[in-house]
């Protein structure tokens, strides 16, 4: 699949905003109100597509009436609905230092010294900040590594690697003592 024709994750369905349908909205863009301007929304499985009727700003999430959603109990039922839209339909990025989390995914995680550590494996957010998640080139455990400047001074999509700090991602990386195990 080419780049232009992936689908990416631009939203996903909270929990609903009271009886009449509405939902809260979750959106993973740069503008949170342009969610809005991309069209009819997929499921993850494309079984169903979303229409947004109305969209308006709430304490730190959206409220959205979708097309379709008139009561409280269809909403409950597309609570953590994932929503895609095609690549296409987004736009492109403007400078070097911008990607889509999604453009990350499979790309080498290397060290100053251009050794290679592992493979970007998914991008989180838990909501302390971004995390890259790295698949160690040795396998095993997958590494959480926050997603900063410090840690990754450099993202080189049409390289396809990121660079990362060594001594951390070895910190990261490392097993537990068994004093680290012990509950306190």
């Amino acid at each position: 699949m080419s780049p232009r024709t992936q689908r990416i994750c631009v939203a996903q369905i909270g929990a609903p905003h009271g009886v009449r349908g509405e939902v809260k909205l979750w959106p993973f863009t740069a503008d949170p109100l342009s969610v809005a301007t991309y069209g009819p929304l997929e499921s993850e499985d494309r079984a169903a597509r979303f229409e947004i009727e109305t969209l308006r700003t709430a304490k730190d999430h959206l409220v959205a009436r979708l097309k379709g959603v008139n009561d409280r109990d269809t909403a409950v039922r597309l609570t953590n609905t994932k929503l895609f839209v095609s690549r296409e339909k987004l736009p492109e990025t403007d400078a070097d230092d911008e990607f889509y989390h999604t453009d990350l995914i499979g790309l080498a995680v290397v060290d100053t010294d251009e050794n290679t550590l592992g493979s970007v494996a998914a991008i989180h957010n838990f909501g302390a900040g971004d995390l890259i998640e790295v698949m160690p080139t040795q396998g095993g455990t997958t590494v959480l590594l926050p997603f900063t400047e410090a840690m990754v001074p450099v993202v080189d999509v049409a390289g396809q690697r990121i660079v990362v700090d060594a001594a951390a991602f070895t910190s990261a990386a490392a097993p537990a003592s068994d004093d680290e195990r012990e509950a306190p």
